[in-house]
């Protein structure tokens, strides 16, 4: 096994070093090209090697075809234009994807797919979300090194005397994977579970069994495929798991984070995609169930996908410069670009966070109390010279005193099911423009302190005036509700809320269309594509899942041993249900209308009845666990 090739790095990707790997390695028999649509889905295929070996060049230059029905490119691939083609990238690692199920009868070596990551092209134009990411990328590089010409002495207060020193802008990015772990079938308490987190049982704690193999598993061949993994822990969620008389787990419910080195921005994405994957299989050979959903149990603790950005210079001389970083570190939080990168993500992210956040499970993650952002804030330190991690915040300034080229932010609102690319792609813009915003207001790094420090009704330059947009305590404990949406403004609390802020704030939006990198057409395509995955969920999924639940909800106590508590809270009970889901020939339930106004595309209404329903099914929940716990016998 230690033959087998995981990795075919960019220097590799030309027809004489294709045809010597692929000759050498039989085992290599088919090639998946991975593109990615807007709603972040990679496309999966089986090409025989042969057909790449037929024409190398032809292949590496015009890829394949495809339906572009079958991917998330709603009003770009119409049904009478359809054609969408998968055009390999040769920058970027590719990856061999081995079936451990399928051997190969001469060599006994499992088959291997080449996998391919690809950009989507219709009508000759790049569309995708790996295409959204690469301008980005393109369009940063090009722009800052204008900005840096226009505004040298920003270049200065860095240590760089000329632009023209400069040999390569490179966007560095990192995501730190959460999931829980399960044994199939099995569903967790939710009050162990939760007291169970209140307490810190499981954080940081040692792994054993089962999930400590399957994790030590996942971290070998991480490594392998080049992603130098860095960090595999319990994290806050679960519970001990049980060990069986064969030594084996016998129930698990556990939550893990895996990290693994920072890349460039398209390679972070493309690696995430693959960790998964891997993570995956991985478990599931062992007999474990995996998930990445933000908030697979109510009650606990989500998951999360913490997303590091951050940006360097690579200077002529050889030497690298972090952008972000002061040049007086022990005096100055951080330098100017970095002011600028910070405030430009925070002043632009009502359009950021549709991309960030686009699921009805994201937006459960999304709640006080569960260490998961909910405001817009960041968290630079308590002074320059003792960084802090303030775990409430949106954005958090990450520095390590002895390390220069470590600071970066730490955006802490995605989850392992965001679509990377287009977060990576959205955040870089803001970034930009805030770099830019700073370079015409001519502030110092003093002076942009004060800035970003500012209460509400306080003018400043670049950030809007009735907000604040930093805070070094807790959010969630030092601000009321009330506080905190006066300060930094109300959040998004549905999709359709969220969403509908690409068209609430076209001035914001226009940041992400700079350099051609979104487009119209690209940012209509996710906003048709979340509404309808919001739509379908809400009606087909979410609804129903709660009419399962009120019918679970059944009257169980009995005359002779009740009390006056239990008939108040039975009534109380059926009451809320009959709101939620009962019909009558003159009133609707909540559920039907929810439906109607789905139906006739009323998005409004139906997202501010998701709202009711929600917290009208929380109390429900919480009153039916009440109601069951006086009870003596409950059959």
């Amino acid at each position: 096994m230690s033959s087998l090739v995981h990795v075919i790095t960019p220097a590799k990707h030309d027809s004489n070093s294709l045809k010597a790997i692929l000759s050498s390695h039989p085992e290599i028999k088919f090639i998946s090209l991975m593109g990615i649509d807007i709603g972040g889905n990679a496309t999966d295929e089986r090409i025989p090697v042969k057909i790449l070996l037929e024409d190398i060049n032809g292949f590496l230059k015009h890829g394949i075809q495809t339906d572009g029905s079958s991917v998330v490119l709603q009003g770009i691939a119409t049904l009478n234009n359809a054609r969408v083609d998968l055009v390999p990238d040769l920058n970027v690692n590719w990856f061999v994807d081995y079936n451990f199920d399928n051997i190969c009868e001469d060599s006994n070596l499992p088959v291997g797919t080449l996998q391919i990551p690809s950009f989507l092209v219709h009508n000759n134009r790049r569309v995708g979300s790996r295409a959204v990411l690469d301008r980005a990328r393109e369009n940063f590089e090009n722009k800052i090194l204008s900005i840096f010409k226009e505004n040298p002495k920003m270049l200065a207060s860095i240590g760089i005397e000329d632009v023209n020193d400069i040999e390569k802008v490179n966007l560095t990015s990192a995501t730190e994977l959460e999931m829980w772990v399960r044994t199939p079938d099995d569903r967790g308490d939710i009050e162990k579970l939760a007291v169970s987190q209140m307490l810190k049982e499981q954080y940081w704690k040692k792994t054993q069994g089962t999930v400590r193999t399957v994790m030590e598993k996942s971290i070998e061949y991480l490594e392998k495929y080049g992603m130098e993994p860095e960090m595999g822990h319990k994290e806050v969620g679960g519970v001990t798991s049980k060990i069986g008389i064969d030594g084996k787990s016998s129930y698990v419910m556990e939550q893990i984070e895996i990290d693994w080195k920072y890349s460039s921005a398209l390679q972070t994405a493309d690696n995430e995609i693959l960790a998964r994957e891997i993570i995956t299989d991985v478990f599931r050979s062992y007999g474990l169930d995996v998930t990445f959903r933000a908030k697979p149990i109510e009650g606990v603790a989500g998951s999360g996908e913490h997303t590091h950005v951050g940006v360097s210079v690579k200077l002529k001389s050889g030497g690298i410069k972090n952008l972000f970083t002061a040049k007086d570190i022990a005096n100055d939080f951080m330098s100017e670009i970095g002011y600028g990168a910070v405030m430009g993500i925070l002043k632009n992210y009502e359009v950021l966070n549709p991309f960030i956040t686009s699921s009805n499970d994201a937006f459960n993650r999304l709640k006080p109390g569960f260490e998961a952002p909910v405001c817009v804030v960041a968290s630079l330190g308590r002074d320059t010279i003792t960084p802090s991690r303030n775990r409430s915040v949106l954005v958090g300034l990450i520095r390590d005193m002895d390390n220069p080229l470590a600071t970066r932010f730490e955006v802490r609102s995605p989850n392992p099911l965001s679509n990377t690319y287009l977060v990576l792609a959205s955040l870089y813009q803001a970034i930009l423009d805030g770099i830019e915003g700073v370079a015409l207001s001519g502030k110092n790094t003093k002076e942009l302190e004060v800035e970003i420090s500012k209460k509400p009704g306080e003018e400043g330059s670049y950030l809007e005036r009735n907000r604040a947009y930093r805070s070094e305590k807790d959010v969630f404990e030092h601000y009321s509700k009330d506080e905190r949406d006066e300060m930094f403004g109300i959040p998004p609390a549905t999709v359709w809320e969220n969403v509908i802020n690409l068209d609430k704030y076209p001035e914001k939006k226009n940041t992400l269309l700079q350099g051609g990198v979104f487009t119209e057409d690209i940012v209509n395509s996710f906003k048709i594509s979340s509404i309808e995955k919001w739509k379908m969920e809400l009606k087909n999924r979410i609804l129903e899942n709660n009419i399962e639940i009120l019918r679970s909800c059944k009257k169980i106590h009995k005359e002779e041993t009740s009390t006056d508590l239990d008939v108040v809270m039975w009534e109380k009970i059926h009451s809320l249900k009959v709101y939620l889901m009962k019909d009558s020939l003159n009133t609707k339930s909540l559920f039907t209308r929810i439906k109607e106004a789905l139906d006739s595309e009323d998005y409004e209404i139906a997202s501010k009845l998701q709202l009711e329903m929600n917290s009208n099914m929380k109390e429900i929940k919480e009153l039916y666990l009440n109601y069951k716990k006086n009870l003596f016998e409950i059959e």
